[in-house]
């Protein structure tokens, strides 16, 4: 019987992962947990704070867990707000997972890491598996680090840990969570209502993105796959499609041509400007089947019709 945790199960990600897991594996099969737990959740849920290793402990032995999805973080902009509570959450978070699963067996182990472990030092276009890691934020620090570290768990313990250095995630099921690409998620939002939107980021500046539903699948998939096709134990590369600001404006001024933008950079500008411009996944393809399937105007139309039936608005599209 496979029994999940996902902790960080109310953030972007968590909230749409912990919903296709329940369809997946059952609704009793799947423990939400998180600082804050929605009152909208419907499910098995369990206020968690995973600095805390006792805590995790007795919830791990009382629902006889079998699999953590790890999502717990505090993501690139928000992280640099106040770096040391970065770095010591992160890391806590991630080691109290890793020793909680060691000591009780746990079978597999999900550890999301970022484009955000890729610093200034690396080739920006189809950035590959395996450049030279140098991070200018805590939480790709933290991500960089937690690559090394599952990679040391998987062959000092024979651990099956397993992870996705995801792009920016764009999707309509729940608000962004402090990175430095919610722009791509905050421009829908105003879109929809009518607003102008005063981006923080430059109008070229170009990023690796990936819409929520090709996440959720490669997710999936990778944790899915047969153990003996998981060559990379560190972190997979994953691409999803790259743009720019200006480029998903012109894709939501074909449905909302008055819609206007304002480019404000702020400190999320050099944060940005460190990242690839796209990424070489052709290691998750080779290794276990990843495709996606969304381009930037078939993203476009599900957001915006999406978010249209979330304020309730007559659907135009």
């Amino acid at each position: 019987m496979v029994k999940i945790l996902v902790t960080g199960s109310s953030g972007q990600l968590g909230t749409v992962l912990t919903k296709e897991l329940q369809k997946k594996y059952g609704i009793n099969n799947v423990i939400a947990s998180d600082l804050i737990i929605k009152p909208t959740f419907k499910g098995i849920s369990e206020i968690l704070d995973v600095t805390n290793i006792d805590a995790l402990e007795k919830v791990v032995l009382q629902y006889k867990i079998t699999q953590i999805y790890h999502l717990a973080a505090i993501l690139s902009a928000k992280g640099e707000i106040n770096p040391l509570r970065t770095w010591d959450i992160n890391m806590k978070t991630l080691f109290n997972v890793l020793e909680v699963s060691r000591l009780h067996n746990i079978k597999k182990i999900f550890h999301p890491s970022s484009i955000a472990v890729f610093g200034d030092e690396i080739e920006k276009i189809n950035t590959p598996q395996a450049p030279n890691l140098t991070p200018l934020t805590v939480y790709g620090m933290s991500k960089t680090a937690g690559e090394n570290w599952v990679n040391y768990y998987h062959k000092k313990y024979g651990m099956d840990i397993r992870s996705i250095r995801y792009p920016g995630v764009i999707g309509y099921q729940s608000l962004p969570g402090g990175g430095t690409t919610d722009y791509a998620v905050e421009i829908y939002h105003k879109a929809v209502k009518e607003e102008n939107f005063d981006c923080f980021l430059e109008a070229s500046t170009m990023l690796p993105m990936i819409f929520m539903d090709d996440v959720i699948s490669a997710t999936i998939q990778l944790m899915e796959a047969p153990s003996e096709n998981i060559k990379i134990r560190t972190s997979y590369n994953l691409a999803g499609m790259s743009f720019t600001p200006e480029q998903v404006y012109e894709s939501i001024k074909k449905i909302y041509p008055d819609f206007k933008i304002n480019y404000q950079p702020d400190f999320r500008q050099d944060i940005a400007n460190s990242w690839p411009d796209s990424i070489d996944d052709s290691a998750a393809k080779r290794h276990w089947g990843w495709k996606p399937r969304y381009d930037l105007d078939e993203m476009t139309n599900v957001m915006i019709e999406k978010l249209k039936e979330y304020y309730h608005l007559e659907i135009k599209i």
